[in-house]
């Protein structure tokens, strides 16, 4: 998407030489300041690929495999990247024009704060998950824990960690703890469940009284506390709010202000090219947060859809998968692939394995270079906080039926059909109930791969030890290879 200068105020695209804001050129030169750091040959294919918005997946895994060929490279790309994003992105207000970096420090105003408190039961809940139309708790909770682990539809490192929150309810009293949400209001966002287990939530959200007002009824029936920003002139719920992309400055400075022990979730989501500016802006809000208070925990959730590196044991299932089918569906797959002009079908990892890791490629062609850019940022960011000595958060989501995919048709159609492939695709409730849980546990436990004390062997073991993808890893197919079909059994299905 191209975005001409409009007037618009807040985080926006520095102008190109032709006086035009494009996100795409943006996102091209990112990417390749991160690829040059590491392979400058494949940067400069990046930068002369002339079908960008279709090809970009080639250049993803590109950078993907120069951070495998070289664990220092991964760190390198990464601040390379996020120093390129730096570059082009400002900050304008009132006719004045900053760099992002700079804005962030010089804030108009320190918000009020507006405290809730929540009325319900003073102790913690206990946590269930809800699945299959049930609460699981117990033998049920541990024998579907299992149950992903055997099917592949979770990494061992996310079933650990999830059987270690339901081994110590002790770890959900969360009263000792500031909680700043980045897009609290998030679908998938751990709000409901934080709001039970006596968080201190400092909400950011924008200025939108039904949001605010439902956030508020969340928390006053739990035992949490919802802390909300109130800027110039607001005076109560029904004015609370502050927008990332406009006011950014003052929710850096406001975020900053609480104690320690404090957690920085970065949660939210636009669609487009204002996804992009709005990573930047949490981005910038947490390097403001972690210089005031050096302990805070930066927290980012991930999407599965994207590429990463993966265990080879995980590519050796998918393999194997691939080998093992009948001689029917060989012929079958055959023929569409041959007719799709190998469009359809298409192994997830071809080739024998090369090293300890493998790619998972699950980029998905629909979401846009935008969406891919905005997921990289976070990457980097939390790579360059765990190398720089910082205990952070870092989870892979699976797939779920949040009303910000499922607007799209395609994707809600292929999300009905992807269980003809083995993936499970989560409801929102589920996806809140783990995200709560991970979050506590990266929090608490001294196993979390993002505490610093933990060795790595690679540093982009950090994005893939938790990670709960719902089966896209170990598939035999490509996943965008698949998807058109599923979707079509989707749109049988509904």
């Amino acid at each position: 998407m191209n975005v001409t200068d409009g007037g618009e105020q807040g985080v926006r695209f520095v102008p190109g030489p032709d006086g035009r804001r494009s996100s795409l050129g943006a996102g091209r030169a990112i990417l390749a300041a991160a690829l040059e750091a590491a392979d400058p040959g494949a940067a400069r294919a990046l930068r002369e690929e002339p079908a960008w918005r279709t090809a970009y997946p080639r250049h993803i895994r590109a950078l993907v495999r120069a951070g495998l060929e070289d664990a220092d490279a991964a760190t390198r790309m990464a601040s390379a990247g996020l120093r390129a994003a730096s570059d082009r992105l400002e900050f304008m207000r009132a006719g004045s024009v900053l760099p992002l970096a700079a804005a962030i420090e010089k804030p108009a105003a320190m918000p009020d704060t507006l405290a809730i408190r929540g009325r319900g039961d003073a102790r913690p809940a206990p946590w269930r998950l809800p699945w299959g139309g049930r609460h699981l708790e117990g033998t049920e909770l541990a024998d579907r824990i299992d149950a992903w682990e055997a099917a592949g539809i979770v990494e061992p490192g996310h079933a650990a960690a999830l059987r270690r929150v339901a081994a110590h309810p002790e770890w959900l009293d969360l009263s000792d703890r500031h909680v700043v949400m980045l897009g609290a209001a998030a679908e998938a966002g751990p709000l409901a469940w934080l709001a039970r287990w006596r968080a201190n939530i400092v909400a950011v959200e924008p200025r939108r009284a039904e949001v605010w007002k439902r956030m508020a009824a969340t928390v006053e029936a739990g035992n949490g506390r919802l802390l909300a920003p109130l800027l110039p002139g607001a005076r109560d719920l029904g004015q609370a709010g502050a927008d990332l992309l406009s006011d950014t400055p003052e929710v850096a400075a406001w975020a900053a202000a609480f104690p320690e022990p404090l957690a920085v979730l970065a949660l939210a989501y636009l669609d487009g090219e204002r996804h992009v500016r709005v990573v930047a802006a949490m981005n910038a809000v947490i390097d403001q947060v972690v210089r005031v208070r050096p302990d805070a925990c930066p927290a980012f959730l991930a999407t599965s859809t994207d590429a990463f590196a993966v265990p080879e044991p995980v590519a050796a299932r998918a393999r194997q998968g691939h080998a093992d089918r009948d001689g029917a569906r060989r012929l079958g797959q055959g023929l569409l692939r041959a007719l799709s002009a190998g469009r359809l079908f298409a192994p997830h990892y071809a080739g024998p394995a090369d090293g300890p890791r493998a790619i998972a490629d699950c980029l998905v062609i629909q979401q846009g270079p935008n969406y891919a850019l905005a997921k990289r940022m976070q990457q980097w960011q939390a790579l360059g906080l765990r190398a720089a000595g910082r205990r952070v958060s870092f989870n892979v989501t699976p797939s779920t039926t949040t009303r910000s995919v499922v607007k799209n048709p395609a994707l809600a159609a292929a999300f009905r059909g992807a269980g003809a492939f083995g993936i499970e695709v989560f409801r929102p409730e589920t996806t809140n109930a783990i995200t709560a849980a991970l979050l506590v546990h990266d929090l608490r436990s001294e196993h979390a791969v993002g505490n610093p004390a933990r060795p790595l062997d690679h540093p982009l073991d950090l994005l893939a030890a938790q990670a709960g993808h719902g089966g896209l890893w170990r598939l035999p197919y490509l996943p965008r290879s698949v998807l058109p079909l599923a979707a079509a059994l989707g749109f049988l299905r509904r």
